[in-house]
Parts: structure tokens; sequence; C-alpha cells
């Protein structure tokens, strides 16, 4: 089953110096329909002016990762020793903010006049009430070919995840071809970052996302015009 989420179908929220597409719901935007994809619970595809950002707030038991795609993120939580970890994200960096037992943080634009583009990921984790943990990596794609960004075990220098998830992402030149073999047991969930890609006779562009359940047969994209950055999910059933 192949489950489409065009750009333009999704949540739109707009608070003066935020502007927000949810492609599940999230705050003050809910569908019944959209509350997730297992254990994927949150995307959102953030615009937020300098200078402002979001104010300290708590989490507990979600894995949100901060993927920037232009601009830059300043980010301050109470996971790191001596009770604070902070950082800058930049543009093509990724964080990991376990929060566990439970974190407060903030999440500012770094530039007094640039705006900050980012994706707010989160993902349900396999435990509940862990301590608190961070990490940061540098997540710029190799060109056609899948880089392994996160992961349960961590390895291929991926960050460590509390969950049996995988984040893949893949850089495509225009008419450069990539798959991806499927595991029916498996889910999937494709994410159209920049660019276009063309699935079969569905061409996909910045924002649209596909879920796939119970197949089997492997995901075949080609880049459009311009080429393409996606995002790959992979997923418990």
């Amino acid at each position: 089953m192949i489950i489409e989420r065009p750009a333009h179908a999704r949540g739109h929220v707009q608070a003066g110096w935020l502007d927000s597409r949810h492609t599940f719901s999230f705050g003050g935007y809910y569908d019944p329909a959209w509350m997730g994809f297992g254990p994927l619970r949150v995307i959102n595809e953030d615009r937020v002016d300098p200078g402002a950002g979001f104010p300290p707030h708590r989490h507990a038991n979600m894995e949100i990762l901060s993927y920037v795609l232009a601009g830059a993120l300043s980010h301050r939580d109470s996971s790191g020793a001596g009770g604070v970890a902070e950082g800058v994200i930049g543009p093509g960096e990724l964080q990991w903010m376990s929060a566990g037992h439970g974190v407060e943080h903030s999440e500012f634009n770094a530039s007094p006049s640039e705006p900050v583009h980012f994706l707010q990921i989160w993902i349900q984790p396999d435990r509940l009430n862990a301590a608190p943990a961070y990490a940061q990596r540098d997540a710029t794609p190799l060109a056609d070919a899948w880089t392994l960004l996160a992961s349960p075990d961590g390895r291929d220098g991926s960050l460590a995840i509390r969950q049996d998830a995988r984040l893949l992402a893949a850089r495509m030149g225009a008419g450069e071809r990539l798959d991806h073999p499927f595991d029916p047991q498996r889910r999937y969930w494709l994410q159209v970052v920049r660019g276009a890609v063309a699935f079969g006779e569905r061409r996909l562009t910045a924002g649209d996302a596909l879920g796939f359940v119970d197949e089997s047969a492997a995901l075949e994209l080609a880049g459009g015009e311009g080429g393409a950055e996606v995002l790959l999910f992979d997923l418990p059933a």
C-alpha cells in the first residue's frame, strides 16, 4: 500500500515570526487521519524570522531531530554536563535530542538578519524515562547514494537514536537514478526535501511525501530537472 501526502495538503500554521507546514497533527493543527506513521510522529517544515524562535519549554519521551536546510539554529537544553547543552546548528547539520524523562529546551534563529529553514522531526522512543541525551553531526548527503544519518546502533557515524528506526538521506542529480530495497515486514516514509523526483508515474516536489506499508518491491527514484534531496525513514511495522 502506498500512502500519498502532498505538500499542499499539510497543515499550515502562521504565527507572525513562524511559518510552519505540518505533515502530521501538531499543536493547533489536528487531523485524526494524520496522527503519525508508525513511530514517526512529527515532520514540521519550519521557517523562523531573524532573532525569533521557540522559548524554553519541556518535552519527555520523544526523539527529536532538527535538520537545518538554510540559515542557523541556536539550541539550548538541560541535558548536558553541568545542566546545559547548547550550540548552533548550521546548514546541512542534524541535531538529535532525546527528551528521555524530561528536558527543557529552546530553539532560536541564530541570525539577526536572515531567516532559518529547518525540519523538526519527532520519533517515539522504544523505551520510557531514559536519561536525556544530545548529539549533532554533519548530515550533508552523498551524491546519488544513501547516507545513513540516524540508526539504533549508531553505525557508520550515524546518530544513535532510541528506536528501531533508520533515517537515510540522498542527493540526486537530474536524471540520476537511486533505489532502496523494501522489507515487507517494515514500513517506509519518503520525504522530498528539495527539488523534484519521479517515482514511477508520480512526480514529487519539495514537501511531498509517500508512505509505504507491506511493500516488497524496491523504491526506485529518478532525479527531476535541477536534482533533488530526499529523506527516507525505515521504520518498524
